[in-house]
């Protein structure tokens, strides 16, 4: 079983934390991750487009000229789709684009998600977020020290106020909490920084179930 080491804010090594075997040594499913990502966007995807239809178009329903004996093709609507300013056939409607993941799909991939940013050296384990005070300022400096230089996800169990108005102003940073995240945030940014007790039940939720172990 490996281990990876605990910080504090300041960089200074505090503890370690052990890592599962099942979960950070398991191996690195790329098909099952392209899957994953394909079903966050289709969940965040709006789906508001519309077009309008026949009956929704401005226009008379009136007939415009009567059906034979003025050598002109027969017309019933002035909001035909034959004709401009008509109403569009088959036209986009708004839907949702999302679909259902299997749970054994999503958390395999999260096993793979986090054991490439592991077999990376992307993941940096801190005790907690506890900051002296709540300023982006002060954040920053952290994550600097903590060797953090370009994008971050940052997880915690629960998210609190003053972490929450430390976080929001950082560029290319995210702060989640471990129940939401997926597979996508995880492959989006290149460093992650979560504290011990979301890592506890991060690894918890990836733990593969007696079933999966026996298949």
């Amino acid at each position: 079983m490996a281990s990876i080491a605990v910080k504090n804010l300041n960089n200074e090594t505090v503890g370690s934390f052990e890592l599962l075997d099942s979960v950070f040594s398991a191996p690195i499913n790329e098909e099952l991750l392209w899957e994953a990502v394909r079903h966050y966007g289709a969940g965040e995807r709006s789906g508001t487009h519309k077009t309008k239809g026949r009956a929704e178009v401005s226009g008379a329903g009136r007939k415009l000229w009567k059906q034979k004996g003025t050598g002109r093709a027969r017309i019933g609507s002035i909001r035909s789709p034959l004709w401009r300013h008509g109403g569009t056939v088959h036209g986009p409607v708004p839907r949702s684009y999302a679909w259902v993941m299997p749970r054994k799909k999503l958390l395999g991939a999260l096993r793979s998600a986090l054991a490439a940013k592991l077999r990376d050296n992307e993941i940096i384990v801190v005790e907690d977020f506890t900051l002296p005070e709540a300023k982006t300022k002060t954040l920053r400096k952290s994550l600097v020290g903590l060797e953090v230089l370009k994008s971050a996800l940052l997880i915690d169990f629960a998210i609190g106020e003053s972490l929450d108005r430390s976080a929001r102003n950082l560029a290319n940073t995210e702060l989640l909490p471990a129940h939401l995240v997926h597979p996508f945030h995880l492959l989006r940014y290149q460093k992650v920084v979560v504290s011990r007790p979301a890592l506890e039940k991060l690894q918890q939720a990836a733990k593969p179930q007696r079933k999966e172990l026996a298949s």
